[in-house]
């Protein structure tokens, strides 16, 4: 679609460590007449990063450097200059709420990585009508947390529509194997200044399973049982021995979101459960209390003190060459909504590291609204949506630079 804007992509905070690999893959993988500028607070930095960037591809044309500070007035001057902002300042509910709000309110498109879902939920109910009045496709939660799961969720719908003639009646969701070189400062640091935010009884409320949604939950959806609650650990056909996730509050939220955005292809009585896949029970039992006295313990700030001496400075994170042996790999299965109650396999996997993921996912879910726009407000009615909503040709393109997704009816 034409526009009248100076820029079609503004990343904002390419100096932090996903701002640096999503600059890295715009510049080696969108065209080269690509009309875009990096914006940060430091025009020292923004300068380093830009000369680096025209190292790894002299062919293009190089982004402008802005300096922006994060104020209703310079933030709204730079969302009427471009058609999509890239979002990579971090922790989210402390710095961007502005950035959401200058989107929102100037129409236009946003994405970013958080997986900040009490913020999510402030954002939704603040801006998301204004930002649907105005033309704006906004999808945060467009990193590891939650694009794999969200995706996969929404082509293993779309295989049982296609091949069962069904809605889907449930999904349930298993991280295979996440191999990964470890946390960034950013995301260590935005885990601790959360509980700095909010106390433990605001962000449990926040963050039940369709805390995002536009619908009511389903009717009839199976309840735990009270060891499966204590203990964490449940085995799972075709998926095997399963525990607690540590993402699977983000990723079930942002998943409920898109199929109560979408009813027509999920379907009205459709959940979605995620979990992280062990080798037996008592491993899956160890990491559930480890998790659970972990959430419970950063309730307190003399152990979230105590653990910021320990963690790595915000835009800094694992060295580059210890995770070029990094993995990420889910599995899940759906379950048809019909008498027979079919089902689909379906995996998606990455080999690399998870902050080079995140930066490739964010970059070609912006290509996709840029090169789609009116096809993907026809699909999400606009406003603040969900991956899930970039549909098939967000699938395409993320198969292209290295991630794969597969789907398949069992036979049996």
């Amino acid at each position: 679609m034409t526009s009248n804007r100076q820029y079609d992509l503004v990343l904002l905070g390419p100096t932090g460590y996903t701002g640096q690999f999503c600059a890295e893959h715009i510049v080696q993988n969108y065209p080269t007449d690509l009309k875009w500028a990096i914006a940060g607070r430091s025009i020292q930095k923004i300068e380093t990063i830009a000369k680096e960037l025209k190292a790894l591809n002299p062919d293009r044309i190089d982004p402008d450097v802005l300096v922006v500070q994060l104020n209703p007035t310079e933030l709204n001057e730079l969302a009427q200059k471009t058609r999509l902002v890239i979002n990579c300042v971090g922790p989210y509910h402390l710095y961007s709420t502005p950035v959401v709000e200058a989107c929102a309110v100037n129409g236009t498109h946003y994405v970013d990585a958080t997986g900040e879902t009490p913020w999510i939920k402030l954002i939704i109910e603040k801006y998301h009508e204004t930002a649907k009045a105005n033309g704006a496709i906004m999808i945060p939660s467009t990193g590891v947390e939650s694009a794999p799961a969200d995706i996969l969720a929404w082509a293993l719908v779309k295989r049982v529509r296609e091949d069962l003639s069904s809605p889907t009646r449930q999904i349930n969701s298993t991280i295979k194997e996440m191999k990964s070189s470890g946390p960034s400062g950013g995301t260590l640091n935005t885990v601790l200044s959360i509980f700095d935010w909010l106390p433990l009884s605001e962000i449990s409320k926040s963050m039940t399973p369709f805390s995002l949604s536009v619908s009511p939950p389903p009717t009839n959806i199976p309840r735990e049982s009270i060891l499966e609650k204590l203990l964490g650990v449940r085995a799972i056909r075709d998926l095997g021995t399963v525990t607690t996730s540590p993402s699977a509050i983000a990723d079930i939220t942002i998943v409920h979101r898109s199929s109560s955005l979408m009813p027509e292809l999920y379907g009205q009585q459709f959940f979605f459960r995620q979990f992280l896949s062990v080798r037996n029970a008592m491993i899956g039992v160890a990491l559930h209390i480890a998790f659970v006295v972990g959430i419970s313990l950063l309730a307190l700030p003399p152990v979230r003190w105590l653990a910021r001496k320990f963690v790595f400075a915000p835009g800094t994170g694992p060295r580059r060459e210890d995770s070029t042996n990094d993995r990420l790999e889910y599995h899940a299965v759906a379950t048809a909504d019909n008498a027979d109650a079919q089902r689909v396999f379906g995996k998606i996997t990455y080999g690399g590291g998870m902050y080079l993921f995140t930066g490739l996912l964010l970059a070609e879910a912006a290509r996709v609204i840029l090169d789609e726009e009116e096809k993907i407000k026809k699909v999400s009615r606009g406003g603040i949506v969900t991956p899930a909503t970039l549909g098939q040709d967000f699938v395409d393109r993320l198969e292209k630079v290295g991630c794969n997704i597969e789907t398949k009816v069992f036979k049996y």
